[in-house]
Order: C-alpha cells, then structure tokens, then sequence
C-alpha cells in the first residue's frame, strides 16, 4: 500500500499532522508549564518548540508553544478542551493553526516605501498573511496596489468626515475578518475611540531619532543637528500618540557628509526593516503585551 502512493508509513503520518501555536499569559506560579506539557502529552500533541517567561516585575507567566497534532485534533476540540487549564491558572490564552495566514488592512497616505515593502514581502511569502485591503486618504498608490491584485479602498478625511471615515474602517475589518491593522506611513491621527476598539491589534511605525525631531521634515532637522544614528520604531497603536507599546527597532548609523535627501534613504529603509518584523512577528503570534511592554518570543 505504501509503494503505490509513494510514501512510506512515517511520511504519511507526518502529512496528516497539523501545526498549531498556543499563546498564553498568567500570574505567575508553580506548576503552569508542567500543566501545559502535560494536557498535550495527554492530547496526543507533540511538542515542536517551547519559549516561556517570568517577569519579576510584574508577577506575570509569558508562554509560547508551537506543537502538531493528528489530523483528527480539531482547532475546536483543543480549544474546548485546554479551557479547563486555562481556568484553573487564570490564563489569558489562545490556539491558532500555524498554517492560517493573518488577515490583515495596510493603511498608508503620501510616503509609499514601507507599503511597496510589505506588499512585496507578502507576495514571495516572506510573511505569513493576506492583504485584504490597502486603506488610503489618498488615491496616489491605487496604481502600485492594483498591481500585486489587492483591494484598494480610499477613504478620505477631514476634520468634518474623519469620525465617517473610521466608521468605514472599522466596517472593512468585521466585514473581512481583519485581525491586524498596519499603518504603513498613515499620517491621520486616530482618534481614542478607534485605538481602544483596535487595542492589541494595530502596528505604526515612525522615525525615532536622539534627540527626536518632531513637525515637518524630521529627517532635514536631523540633518541640521547632525546627528549620527538614525532610527525606527514600530508599536501597538494607543490613545497615546506614539507611546503604544513598543515592537521593535532599528537603528543605522550614519557620517557627517550625508545629505538630507541620504539621510531621508536611510530613513526609509530603517522604517522598513522595523515594521515588516514587527507584522511578521505579531502575525506568528510571537507578541504577548505585558502592560506598556511586550514580550517577544522571536
């Protein structure tokens, strides 16, 4: 039997396995991974990697597990059945097939690079998601987004139609089943309202300098002052203007004879970098957010 499809006995075991990730966090105490290893043990689970930890600071367990299960060990029947666990520690938990890409909404205004970014990343699969829309005030990169075959919606804003405007927003994502919203240079301010209902679920990113520059032309001030890093930070959206916690970061470290317009270029490219780990990150369910911190098992 085994000649006649090609594949031996352990081959087709492991084809009929599913990749699962459990993500959890919980007051910290004696017995929680013993718990944890212990329920998939008795599930038929195999545990393919592990990643924990205890914060002193504020009394909190962070666990990851990525683990395979039979074929007949439904997302449902892990779910209904880790909840008894999941009370008994109090946890804050949850269990995704490790093959469901993340659907997400990029959003981006005048300043295209860290759009074209993701947009391309996504193509060749260099992260785990689908784009289901790309949300503009503007039309400028109708053209750019058509050409990877994704959705473009523009929604203008002013002072007047800004609350209509995240109304349509928060209407494109229930109507898609978005779990994550990008803003990929989306230079609106939201309003309070729309970071607590997207809470855990939105990502920014913007230049951050030592010392910062804020206002017009950042990058030209920089310049002006001379600075010799040049920075990026990507974050959880709060009411809080860019003060969510933070993902991550990247820095470069630049010379006295560049220009505002090479210093702008790299930039750009910071900006990229850190946002795309950022998505790829929170889309492999590698984020735990531990008050204004996170916890990164990457």
């Amino acid at each position: 039997m085994w000649h006649a499809t090609g594949m031996t006995a352990p081959q087709l075991a492991e084809t009929a396995s599913e990749q699962y990730v459990l993500t959890l966090s919980c007051p910290d105490r004696h017995g929680i991974v013993h718990a944890v290893s212990s329920y998939l043990f008795m599930t038929g689970c195999n545990i393919e990697d592990s990643q924990q930890f205890g914060d002193h600071d504020t009394g909190l367990f962070f666990m990851r597990v990525h683990f395979s299960a039979d074929a007949t060990v439904t997302q449902e029947k892990l779910r209904a059945s880790f909840a008894a666990v999941g009370d008994s520690f109090r946890m804050d938990w949850q269990i995704h097939r490790s093959s469901d890409r993340m659907r997400i909404v990029l959003m981006v205004s005048k300043f295209g690079h860290c759009l074209n970014d993701l947009l391309f990343r996504s193509r060749i699969g260099a992260l785990p998601v689908e784009i289901a829309a790309v949300v503009s005030n503007h039309t400028d990169f109708a053209e750019l987004v058509a050409s990877y075959n994704v959705p473009f919606r523009h929604i203008p804003v002013t002072k007047e139609t800004k609350a209509d405007a995240e109304a349509q927003l928060l209407a494109l994502v229930r109507e898609e089943n978005v779990e994550l919203v990008v803003l990929a240079r989306y230079m609106q301010v939201l309003s309070d309202d729309l970071c607590k209902q997207l809470s855990g679920r939105i990502i920014n990113i913007h230049h951050s300098f030592l010392p910062s520059f804020k206002g017009a032309k950042p990058y030209h001030q920089a310049h002006a002052r001379g600075v010799k890093l040049i920075g990026a930070t990507a974050h959880y959206v709060t009411a809080d203007l860019d003060e969510g916690p933070i993902i991550e970061q990247e820095v470069a470290r630049v010379g006295h004879g560049v220009t505002p317009d090479q210093l702008v270029a790299v930039g750009r490219d910071v900006e990229c970098q850190a946002l795309a780990r950022a998505v790829k990150w929170h889309a492999e369910r590698r984020i735990l957010l531990n008050g204004h911190r996170t916890v990164i098992f990457a």
